[in-house]
């Protein structure tokens, strides 16, 4: 609930303006004199101040410039009587967010008040946006064109029409946050923020900062008032990157706010409304977790009303195709290069490694092909050149996890171990179309079907 400070020297004009903005949905607090107003500015969180231009001791001007000293960014109102309107506009050109004429029309003034306080979110908001600039993230809709994503596809169609918290779980650089953006677009919060947060980034004093925001002297260097993620995010989607490593004290936050829908930023005592839709990933096992006693059994109830659990890239060979395609097309385009072609047999080498990294691995050596291969295809001879040659001999699918390991010292034998690993891992990925399969093996139909008999398959 936002907070508006009303100093007036008029007992009866307070009170009118105090039950005006109780109507309006505003908490206030309401001073006779400036200099207490500057007090309660020092001690307490207010969003705006609704101030009489003509007061004893120190007048709405002054008060005004004390205000733009002690907290340059807080918008200040002035009411003034039509005898006073130029000095009015001269203290607009001094930094005032606006003013209002006595008498003044209760839905004049509440649209002042809205239309300044929209304005103070906006920026917030801006300020936010401008700190995610040079951020480049992938476009949520190709999830739909990714044949091993189906189950999730799904499920994330399902749950994105809903307000309920979604844990989003799989191994690093499997595509947890491209999940969670695909959630947040898809759902009736798409037109508001989604603001994104990396637990394992920062240290416990820095995230809280970052998740609640902190009050003008809350600690060393804090200069100023600041909003949190929880607040930037109100209205939209707050997206808990690696929550696993949150600490234990911060969970226990993170649990009240979620309970409470109420945040208290870090300094100050004043709560703070929030209307946020909790989207989180991890790479850990968080019920482990729990029973080491490193991660809250509350907590994880409460986030993981969904689970949507991510397959790692070396299970959806079929996908590797269609990703580094999509990946190089669209890093030639931001780099103003001619579009390239990936060659039958280099697309063979990738799916044949093992993708440690998952997909933000694969986006990465396609952003080293964009950048260092020449010619309009690029060969396969470029891709084992770069990729680690122990972790492509190293690749097994689900398929071929329970084959017998064959003796190195004999050829034949490997040779054919190998072949068939292939064969199955094209049929795997092409939902078992035999012409699609030898095209990709670079083989005739014909002849994949001679080998389908050899191999018994």
């Amino acid at each position: 609930m936002r907070r508006i400070l009303i100093v007036d020297d008029d007992r009866q004009m307070r009170r009118t303006l105090q039950i005006m903005m109780e109507r309006l949905g505003y908490a206030s607090a309401a001073v006779a004199d400036a200099s207490t107003g500057l007090e309660q500015l020092r001690s307490e969180h207010f969003d705006l101040v609704l101030t009489d231009l003509r007061m004893p001791h120190m007048t709405g001007i002054e008060f005004l410039e004390a205000i733009q000293q002690l907290d340059p960014g807080l918008p200040v109102v002035l009411i003034t009587a039509y005898g006073t309107i130029q000095t009015a506009i001269e203290a607009m050109q001094k930094g005032a967010a606006d003013y209002v004429l006595k008498p003044f029309d209760n839905k004049s003034l509440a649209q002042c008040i809205g239309k300044i306080l929209d304005l103070q979110l906006f920026r917030a908001q801006n300020r936010f946006l401008k700190r995610q600039v040079g951020v480049a993230w992938e476009d949520g809709s190709f999830l739909h064109a990714l044949p091993g994503m189906r189950t999730v596809r799904a499920i994330v169609d399902k749950v994105a029409t809903t307000n309920s918290a979604v844990l989003v779980t799989g191994e690093t650089g499997v595509g947890k946050e491209l999940i969670a953006r695909a959630i947040h677009e898809l759902s009736p919060r798409r037109d508001a923020l989604f603001v994104p947060l990396n637990c394992a980034a920062l240290p416990a004093e820095l995230l809280e900062s970052e998740l609640f925001g902190h009050a003008r002297g809350a600690f060393t260097g804090a200069h100023q008032e600041r909003e949190g993620k929880f607040e930037i995010a109100s209205g939209g989607t707050l997206f808990l990157d690696e929550i696993g490593d949150m600490p234990l004290a911060l969970q226990a936050k993170l649990l009240r706010v979620l309970e409470d829908k109420v945040i208290e930023r870090l300094g100050s005592n004043k709560r703070v409304a929030v209307d946020v839709r909790i989207v989180s990933a991890t790479n850990q096992d968080l019920p482990a977790a729990v029973g080491a006693k490193t991660f809250r059994e509350d907590l994880l109830y409460r986030i993981n009303t969904f689970q949507v659990d991510l397959p790692p890239l070396r299970q959806r060979c079929g996908d590797i195709r269609l990703l580094a395609r999509f990946f190089l097309e669209r890093l030639c385009r931001e780099m103003g290069k001619q579009p390239m072609q990936l060659s039958d047999e280099s697309v063979e080498v990738l799916e044949g490694y093992n993708w440690p990294g998952n997909v933000r691995e694969l986006r990465n050596v396609m952003e080293r092909a964009a950048v260092l291969a020449t010619g309009e295809s690029i060969g396969a001879e470029f891709f084992t050149a770069i990729l680690p040659a122990e972790s492509s001999r190293a690749r097994q699918t689900d398929i071929d996890e329970n084959q017998p390991q064959h003796d190195a010292a004999s050829l034949t034998d490997a040779v054919a171990a190998f072949e068939r690993r292939m064969i199955l891992r094209a049929l795997d990925a092409t939902g078992d179309n035999k012409a699609e399969a030898a095209r990709r093996l670079g083989v005739s139909e014909r002849n994949l079907w001679y080998k389908l008999k050899k191999h018994d398959l």
